[in-house]
């Protein structure tokens, strides 16, 4: 393949903690020696990876991920590898986030069950000031599903929607959102590993076409005040033996048993799984009432304020929708904690609460108390602590991977603390 597309550089791509997608790249002439796992590269300089004393790692590429980058010239082609992270005795790297979901996937598969996932990442397109950097400015007037010429992000998003399906994405829809300047593509569900990948790639693929077209594109959950933040909702279901698990025509709502244990168990588990879904301060700007994220730990089968919806189709398509999650989130993290929550519904058979079919945001705090709907935590602060004391969502990490992230956020919560922010001079510099 190399040979036939001319490529010239490989780039050697995996990720940090954070979803940070990171990359090496290496001339044709060295490709052989990669793909025979021989390629070595400092860990210590990986955010969450090791420490400066045991820093040789070594780049194990992935040949399934392989993809030429379609922008780039024919002559001097660059093309792709994701990699998973050994360490030098030959053993996958516990603190590698792909191998964090390999390992969810493969008590999944102890169980017979494999996981599909469709996601659906939104971004926001703005300009760039005359030193290139991004602004939060925009002259895009659209909306919901409108079209040019008020969506004047149209062309970048066409381009990118080109160049994802050069590289193997089946994209099924693509179109404004909500907000002005916000935009999304949805591709085709896959297994939970080729989705993670994609995600990665795909917001890669986002930020280089956006930049060819002069403009910067950001998946920060919620950029601007007053307007719907970005989401990116996770349909997720489960196979087994070749059919849907979720599927049972013999129930009223043809939902089987272990898709409402699958509920239930992402319920419980939702405090310490949001901590990885929205990892950043700014996530919790977004995770509040009036915008369209959900607040309340509540599923149903119709209406989009509760944090889990069902989808009406049935059949093959039977899946949940977990509306909470961010773009800003390390893919490989998000669906091992929510993957490990789901089979612990499944193994403790956890009851979901009754579905509830009334917009959550109006009612009272009081009716909200009598129906047992709990809040999403309020910041990162309440999310992190909430991990803390939930067992299952921790093992899901594994101690490397949970002590580093924990060490990130809590250092990210007391910058953000400290810091005087712009509203509270405007609140109390003239006041007091």
């Amino acid at each position: 393949m190399v040979k036939d597309y001319g490529v010239k550089f490989v780039r050697l791509q995996f990720t940090d903690i954070f979803g940070v997608l990171k990359n090496v790249s290496i001339t044709v002439e060295q490709l052989e020696k990669a793909l025979n796992n021989e390629l070595m590269f400092d860990g210590s300089s990986i955010e969450g990876f090791v420490r400066i004393e045991e820093s040789d790692m070594y780049l194990y590429p992935d040949p399934s991920t392989f993809v030429v980058f379609p922008w780039k010239p024919r002559d001097g082609a660059v093309a792709r590898l994701i990699c998973d992270i050994y360490n030098t005795d030959g053993t996958p790297f516990i603190g590698d986030p792909r191998y964090v979901l390999r390992r969810a996937i493969a008590e999944a598969a102890e169980m017979g069950y494999t996981m599909n996932v469709g996601p659906e990442a939104e971004f926001f397109l703005f300009h760039v000031d005359e030193a290139g950097r991004p602004t939060t400015i925009t002259h895009d007037r659209a909306g919901y599903f409108d079209m040019t010429p008020v969506d004047l992000g149209e062309n970048a998003r066409r381009d990118m929607v080109l160049n994802l399906s050069q590289m193997g994405f089946e994209i099924e829809a693509s179109h404004h959102e909500v907000a002005p300047a916000q935009h999304e593509i949805d591709f085709k569900y896959s297994d939970a590993l080729d989705i993670a990948d994609k995600v990665v790639t795909f917001k890669f693929v986002v930020r280089t076409i956006a930049q060819r077209h002069g403009l910067a594109a950001t998946f920060m959950p919620k950029p601007v005040f007053g307007i719907a933040g970005s989401g990116m909702h996770l349909n997720q279901s489960l196979m087994k033996n070749g059919t849907n698990a979720f599927y049972d025509p013999g129930t009223p709502n043809k939902l089987s048993q272990d898709c409402l244990y699958y509920i239930g168990g992402i319920m419980k588990h939702i405090p310490a799984i949001t901590a990885i879904t929205n990892p950043t301060v700014n996530s919790y700007k977004r995770l509040v009432s009036g915008y369209e994220a959900p607040v309340y730990v509540a599923w149903s089968y119709r209406n989009r304020s509760p944090l889990i919806r069902v989808p009406a189709k049935r059949g093959q398509s039977t899946r949940i929708e977990l509306r909470s999650p961010d773009p800003s989130c390390n893919p490989y993290l998000a669906l091992a904690v929510c993957l490990k929550a789901g089979l612990d519904g499944i193994k403790n058979k956890i009851e979901p609460p009754a579905p509830c079919d009334r917009n959550i945001y109006e009612l009272t705090p009081e009716e909200r108390a009598e129906l047992g709907i709990a809040i999403l935590p309020e910041s990162l602060n309440d999310a992190t602590y909430q991990l803390s004391i939930d067992p299952v969502i921790t093992d899901a990490l594994g101690q490397h991977v949970m002590q580093r992230f924990m060490e990130a956020k809590r250092i990210e919560w007391d910058n953000y603390r400290q810091h005087v922010h712009p509203w509270e001079l405007e609140q109390y510099l003239s006041k007091f």
